[in-house]
């Protein structure tokens, strides 16, 4: 084939590829179409039915303020959690050949698509008064986790860390170990080599995965209510503000909501560079 050829042939692959991105098929158009109202009209709605009047009191009220000052302490305390311990998780999955690892993985990855009531309960199994560590907990040291602020703190890390590991884990497979493997071979140890060397290299990475942590704990529901309650000032966070509010005062909960809607938006716009660059 000439050269003419190959560049007709190439040209016209691009003519076609044009012609593909820049129309659809019906069968294909008006289903997406109602996927997107789907998923947008309860946004709107919500945009449009809020007390925009009303806005600057009911989020100064002290009742909302503490829950946002709560949720806030919270969501912060464990994804420092996630951090502390995902990370070496993330690493040991990424670097470390052993038996049973994809076993490990999914275990870790099971809290994403576990329902996260269950996730309360079995909080509750293991770290309750009569729980299977709970008990020993409690009976030697007279620490008691469920329906405290620290287990909400707990109920949060145990929902968010996943995405944290699974951030780092792709970043750390996505990392080129020849620097590492260099840096011991200069005489640094494995440990030495992982915080000097392995840690910049996936600081974006690890930085993504926080930010994800974070705003999945600052939205948890489920595992909070059932394995530490709905105190005020001590475990009732947003998400649990807004399901109470929902009942008594549908206006402060449209405003909570519009608070952890702001921050949901603030976390894509975040890593928009982070998934346009992956995509």
């Amino acid at each position: 084939m000439t050269s003419f050829d190959k560049a007709g042939v190439g040209h016209g692959a691009r003519t076609r590829l044009r012609r593909t991105r820049g129309g659809a098929p019906l069968p294909l158009l008006v289903p997406a179409l109602i996927g997107l109202v789907f998923l947008v009209l309860p946004l709107v709605a919500l945009l449009l039915r809020a007390p925009w009047r009303s806005m600057p009191e009911l989020l100064t009220s002290a009742e909302v303020w503490q829950a946002l000052q709560l949720s806030l302490v919270c969501a912060t305390a464990a994804t420092a959690v996630s951090l502390v311990l995902g990370v070496p998780l993330a690493w040991l999955l990424a670097r470390v050949e052993f038996p049973g690892r994809g076993l490990v993985r999914a275990l870790v990855t099971l809290p994403l698509v576990l329902p996260p009531v269950v996730g309360g309960v079995a909080l509750l199994m293991a770290l309750g008064r009569n729980g299977v560590v709970g008990q020993w907990l409690e009976s030697w040291f007279g620490i008691t986790l469920p329906f405290t602020t620290t287990g909400v703190v707990i109920a949060e890390a145990f929902v968010a860390m996943p995405f944290l590991v699974i951030s780092v884990e792709g970043t750390l497979r996505a990392a080129d170990p020849c620097y590492e493997e260099a840096a011991t071979t200069l005489g640094a140890s494995r440990f030495t080599a992982f915080r000097r060397v392995t840690l910049p290299l996936v600081a974006p990475g690890i930085a993504a995965g926080a930010v994800l942590a974070w705003a999945r704990a600052l939205g948890e529901f489920g595992a909070t209510i059932t394995f530490a309650g709905n105190f005020p000032g001590k475990t009732q966070t947003m998400p649990l503000a807004v399901y109470l509010a929902l009942q008594n005062d549908p206006e402060a909960a449209i405003a909570l909501s519009l608070v952890l809607l702001t921050v949901s938006i603030a976390v894509l716009a975040g890593l928009r560079d982070r998934w346009m660059t992956a995509s």
